[in-house]
């Protein structure tokens, strides 16, 4: 009897703790992007800018005062880069290296973030500006607070799970987008939020088939369709999952555009691209808007 008694009680024990994780999950409260950016809906931002702006005079990429000086002029969302330095500081920078895009040189994961701080970033043409590498945590505070949404890119030096925790520490849940390269990448994502919305690569019906064998909710997913026109087959099967699809124009798309007509960019909005991912944001703005 007493033998049975203890099993009983270790069975309720066990029942009741996972209980209280299910309710716990339960609890969690899905980003209002997920709600925002499906297909079915119409006033999501329509243009990605590109490593938070790049090509503009005196404004660098991945700079605080470059996407706040183009938030003024367009409705859109901003592809940012994060990296960590030697001292575990998350930064916004794309390269491995300093050299490119600012006044100093060598490795971000060689350099302490107070040894960032001395260096000036640089624009595109080569131009000093007064601006530094901002902390992630900073440019997030300032985009819970002027409601500006980052499509983050984490770089291959940083863990999903770090950039998540300073995400969450920032309650930027909200205004939070989280990049993801392959399946493998999108489930690892969804493991460790799944309240929030993805940017999972579905350029092929392959791609997308494999999310879906993944079993990641398509409500969690925004489709990154690549840099390449898909065949319209594709947008057509991601709307009617309700799947919101952005195209990457940065490259020749861009280019293309520039040479041919702003008139592209509507042409491709009309074909079924939801979302262009640019480092034209203003000519796409006004073309598609």
């Amino acid at each position: 009897m007493k033998h049975i008694l203890f099993i009983f009680l270790i069975v309720s024990l066990f029942s009741c703790k996972q209980a209280k994780e299910s309710a716990k999950t339960s609890e969690i409260e899905s980003s209002k992007l997920i709600e925002l950016f499906r297909a079915s809906q119409i006033d999501y931002p329509n243009i990605s800018v590109h490593r938070g702006g790049k090509g503009l005079l005196n404004y660098p990429e991945n700079c605080l005062e470059t996407i706040n000086y183009l938030k003024d002029s367009i409705y859109a969302i901003y592809e940012v880069d994060v990296a960590q330095t030697k001292d575990g500081q998350l930064i916004l920078l794309h390269d491995n290296s300093i050299d490119r895009t600012t006044t100093g040189t060598g490795k971000v994961s060689e350099l302490t973030y107070n040894e960032l701080k001395q260096f000036n970033l640089v624009d595109d043409h080569g131009n000093e500006t007064t601006f530094k590498i901002p902390l992630f945590s900073e440019v997030l505070a300032w985009c819970v607070k002027n409601k500006v949404i980052l499509t983050i890119d984490i770089k291959r030096s940083v863990g999903q799970e770090t950039v998540i925790k300073a995400i969450r520490k920032a309650k930027a849940e909200d205004t939070s987008i989280i990049i993801t390269y392959n399946v493998e990448q999108a489930i690892s994502a969804y493991k460790l939020a799944p309240d929030l919305l993805l940017s999972v690569s579905a350029r092929n019906n392959e791609e997308f088939d494999r999310l879906l064998d993944a079993n990641i909710p398509t409500k969690n997913m925004l489709a990154f369709t690549g840099t390449r026109l898909s065949d319209v087959s594709l947008y057509k099967r991601l709307h009617d999952n309700n799947i919101v699809c952005m195209l990457g124009t940065l490259g020749n798309l861009d280019k293309s555009a520039e040479v041919k007509g702003e008139k592209l960019y509507l042409k491709w909005k009309e074909d079924g691209v939801d979302i262009m991912a640019t480092d034209r944001p203003f000519e796409a703005f006004n073309a598609i808007n």
